[in-house]
């Protein structure tokens, strides 16, 4: 199985990435053979006068992944990281890198190989500090691998100093390190860094290859793999957890029950209360085994004894450690919240068809009897504003208005239509 079978409606890109890492490769071994010194600039690098390392190479130092949620951004930057990896023999005889069976392309998709970096964001945001640590570790060559590999899976939530300081990291790159950046949009990350990277934009994938792959890799009876499909609209990982986990498909049912149940604003007050509530104790769930893991481990390192006392000076670490797990609390719950206000928006966009004569099919056909009634009682502008609603509420969240208030502000907004 080659490292892009897991990729979903994105051959243009597969395209683009495999032509890449044959460059790579040819650049590294040339290395290796003596044709090239170490200091060679690399593929698509820019050096002091502006030229490129290989002229035309398909290669270069630094990418931008962007794309809609569940379209496989991190999916396709670690099948790349694994691509540049690849040690098969295949490549001497005209095989392109990315066979998905070598030990650079196993230890890169499954995350332990020692030149690849996995980055991703589990609070709020990602500071300066760690930035910096992470760009000084990048400039290293590479330990046993051919390119020293750093993925970054959120870098739409660096800080602005974060940001600054990896921009000097991919302004001069080191000669065998790769930035592989993911992000929602271009506009997501600083225009001195995205001006400095190739930009590759997903889209996002069809339904039924969607549904297809739930089958073929996970093997998931067809018509649950295509419900599941649907309803998430193509999105990869919803599709794959709605398919597999019947507790978020009990989730997603409670949430789509609420168009329905909001008859007076006390009605809209408590379905807002609710949908909280399930999204912190979804949070809480997510995060509440690694943080007792993370304390306990800490506590062991700072030499406390089991159930005693922490040594003296050494409070300040702890509270360090709670600040990053409450700010990994805080995302845990936008982004339970996050995705059953997707559901909400789905439902009226099922309703706004309906109401339109569409003939697209709708993504929730397990709800249709409340779709059409819902439809045929309201006007498709009620809709319109009903679903400005939902996205209202999303961007509050994101700037960091208290949930519970852009919630209830989006119920009673869904009443009134």
């Amino acid at each position: 199985m080659a490292v892009w079978d897991d990729l979903v409606g994105q051959d243009r890109v597969v395209d683009q990435l495999t032509a890449a890492a044959r460059d790579a490769d040819a650049y590294v071994t040339a290395v290796a053979s003596g044709e090239e010194g170490d200091r060679a600039a690399p593929p698509g690098a820019a050096g002091p006068s502006g030229s490129s390392g290989l002229s035309g190479s398909a290669m270069t130092h630094a990418w931008l992944f962007t794309g809609p949620p569940g379209s496989g951004l991190a999916t396709v930057a670690r099948a790349f990281a694994a691509a540049l990896q690849c040690v098969s023999p295949d490549r001497a005889l005209g095989g392109s890198p990315g066979c998905g069976f070598c030990d650079g392309c196993h230890t890169a998709l499954i995350g332990t190989h020692a030149d690849v970096e996995m980055v991703r964001a589990s609070g709020l945001s990602t500071g300066v500090d760690d930035t910096r640590d992470l760009v000084r570790r990048a400039q290293l060559s590479p330990s046993g691998g051919r390119w020293q590999v750093v993925v970054h899976e959120t870098a739409d939530r660096l800080t602005e100093q974060a940001a600054n300081a990896l921009l000097k990291a991919v302004e001069e790159p080191a000669p065998r390190t790769v930035w592989l950046l993911c992000a929602p949009s271009a506009d997501d990350v600083l225009p001195t860094i995205r001006s400095r990277c190739r930009h590759l934009v997903l889209r996002t994938p069809p339904v039924d290859a969607v549904a297809d792959m739930l089958v073929r890799r996970d093997g998931i009876e067809p018509r649950t793999a295509v419900a599941a499909a649907r309803a998430t609209q193509g999105h990869i990982e919803r599709a794959r957890r709605l398919a597999t986990d019947a507790r978020a498909r009990t989730r997603r049912a409670a949430v789509l029950a609420l168009p329905t149940r909001m008859e007076d604003i006390g009605d809209a007050l408590r379905a807002a209360q609710q949908l909280v509530d399930a999204a912190g104790e979804d949070a809480k769930e997510a995060v509440e085994e690694v943080d007792a893991r993370e304390t306990e481990e800490m506590r062991a390192a700072l030499g406390a004894s089991e159930g005693g006392r922490l040594p003296r000076g050494t409070a300040g670490v702890m509270k360090d450690l709670e600040k990053r797990q409450k700010s990994r609390a805080t995302r845990a719950q936008r982004d339970s919240l996050d995705l059953a206000l997707l559901d909400l928006t789905s439902f009226y966009r099922d309703v706004l068809v309906r109401q339109l004569g569409s003939r697209v099919a709708i993504a929730g056909e397990d709800v249709r009897d409340a779709v059409e009634r819902i439809a045929s009682s309201t006007r498709p502008e009620q809709t319109l504003r009903r679903m400005e609603a939902v996205l209202e509420c999303r961007r509050a969240i994101e700037r960091n208005v208290a949930p519970l208030l852009a919630v209830e502000a989006m119920a009673v907004a869904l009443r009134a239509g």
